[in-house]
């Protein structure tokens, strides 16, 4: 007679013998789960390339930052949360749940009628994309022991592949010919078919638990996050660095994750258990993650630029221009994953992709104004191979260094860290670069050059060709410059990611040969 399964936790499974079956094969269960990750990674894309059209319509131009910050704010405060729900009440109800929300908030943003409400929906939005994410990594780690997850590897790096190229491609047609509005429309027939499959094609135990969640500890962690983001937000920008804003965020940010550390030691269920920390190798993945997200999210930001800027290039094909990069990490991704499942072997990955990237930002440091796009190319082709190695083989070691039952506490710290890393990753990279720009500018025209980008340094590259050819030349040393200051910088921080790598342990991947798959 099939027996129920009770945790010390108080939460009920299935019976043993029928949890976790799957009637379908795990490749059309990881179909949907990427068709809803497309859902997450494509937003932005697309919303980035209709924000000049939107402004245009809504007006609100000094609130246009917002539309990005509440987004990620959103994203990155609910993460955890997410992770923790799924642990506790089983991953697929509040997977779907995370999907419906983001719908909701896609269909709100474009029926917004001005900047707020449109700032207010993303918030929704962002929400929804916190579980996504989450979701999906985490039910990949309760599907596929991490020994076995290196055959689907290639899968989720094409779909990074996928948002980041054809992102500005769909958003400028979309924005041309249906509107902005259906820039957020879109999201509700492939967030409809991610519904059906999931719903149709995944099945896990159900969990039922007695379980408190902890809210003190959400709020605190929530409060915490909400202020380092900000100040990677505001500060240099909105408000100088040294401002009472930028130091009271610092301070409340502070005292608020103090808290969070404090509560979390002693509540029964925490949001984020700190034992996880304990594990070397899962501390040490967080910190790579950690670097990877700043040195990655940070010079990606800049490449467009420098491209269309300096190079020449239409904003519509930028992300073409990201070709060499993504099919070096698909690539790469996909051989690190095959070599993963058949030998186990993991740190050589993670080693090599650390120099890889800490090479390729140094080459792309070396980019002027007589830099070939075939140069270039080759540039982000070594680190895009860099980031193959890294993008997914961290997520797989976080989640082979946590228990089972801590499966979305795991991925989503992971995610995390990786989101902060971005945020922190963009700001300072971005000071660094506006300043650069601004000395160059002095430089070059005096103070009047400095001022002509003291309000930021970019400039619409329309209006740079509108420009007496002495301020244009300026200018276009004056980007090169900056984007040197930033790769040169991001190599230097990537080799603190590298040495890390250096320190991880073999430890033997779930699923292999000589131990059965847990979660399966």
């Amino acid at each position: 007679m099939s027996q129920t399964k009770a945790t010390p936790a108080g939460e009920i499974t299935e019976p043993a013998e029928t949890a976790g079956k799957q009637p379908a094969s795990v490749r059309m269960v990881l179909f949907a789960l990427m068709i809803a990750m497309l859902l997450a990674m494509l937003d932005n894309m697309i919303v980035g390339t209709a924000m000049p059209t939107i402004v245009g319509e809504l007006g609100g131009l000094s609130h246009l930052s917002w539309v990005v910050t509440a987004y990620t704010l959103a994203t990155a405060a609910s993460t955890p949360i997410w992770g923790k729900l799924g642990d506790l009440y089983g991953r697929k109800g509040v997977f779907l749940a995370s999907i419906v929300i983001f719908l909701i908030g896609s269909a709100l943003s474009g029926m917004a009628q001005d900047m707020g409400q449109l700032i207010g929906f993303r918030a929704v939005q962002g929400l929804g994309a916190g579980g996504l994410m989450v979701g999906v990594m985490a039910i990949i780690g309760d599907l596929v022991p991490p020994r076995e997850r290196g055959k689907y590897q290639g899968m989720m790096a094409g779909v990074m592949a996928v948002a980041m190229i054809g992102g500005p491609l769909v958003g400028g047609t979309i924005t041309d010919h249906l509107g902005w509005r259906w820039s957020f429309y879109i999201n509700l027939p492939l967030g409809a078919i991610a519904l059906v499959m999931v719903t149709a094609v995944l099945h896990l135990p159900k969990k039922r638990t007695q379980a408190r969640i902890d809210y003190v500890g959400a709020v605190l962690l929530t409060v915490g996050i909400t202020s380092l983001v900000l100040i990677t937000t505001w500060g240099g920008t909105e408000y100088d660095w040294l401002s009472g804003q930028i130091i009271g965020l610092g301070a409340v940010g502070v005292v608020a994750l103090l808290a969070f550390v404090l509560t979390e030691t002693k509540v029964r269920e925490p949001v984020l258990p700190l034992h996880i920390f304990r594990n070397g190798n899962f501390s040490l993945v967080t910190v790579i993650g950690f670097l990877v997200g700043f040195v990655m999210f940070g010079s990606m930001t800049f490449l467009p630029l420098f491209q269309q800027t300096v190079q020449g290039a239409s904003a519509t094909n930028s992300g073409l221009l990201l070709l060499p990069m993504l099919l070096a990490m698909m690539a790469v991704s996909l051989v690190a994953g095959r070599v993963t499942t058949s030998t186990g072997k993991y740190k050589i990955f993670v080693v090599g992709g650390g120099a890889l990237i800490t090479a390729g930002l140094a080459l792309l440091s070396l980019m002027d104004t007589g830099t070939t796009r075939f140069t270039s190319g080759l540039y982000m082709a070594v680190l895009g191979a860099g980031m193959g190695f890294l993008m997914q083989t961290t997520m797989l070691i976080a989640q082979n260094s946590v228990e089972m039952k801590d499966m979305g506490v795991g991925s989503s710290s992971a995610t995390l860290f990786r989101t902060i890393g971005g945020s922190f990753g963009v700001a300072i990279f971005g000071a660094i670069f506006n300043n650069r720009v601004q000395d160059v500018m002095a430089e070059r025209l005096g103070a009047a050059g400095a001022k002509a980008t003291a309000g930021g340094a970019q400039m619409d590259p329309k209006a740079l060709e509108k420009l007496p050819g002495a301020v244009k030349d300026a200018y276009l040393h004056a980007v090169s410059g900056g984007t040197h200051q930033v790769f040169l910088w991001g190599a230097l921080i990537s080799v603190i990611g590298f040495a890390a790598a250096w320190f991880l342990k073999e430890v033997p991947l779930r699923g292999g040969p000589a131990e059965p798959a847990e979660g399966r």
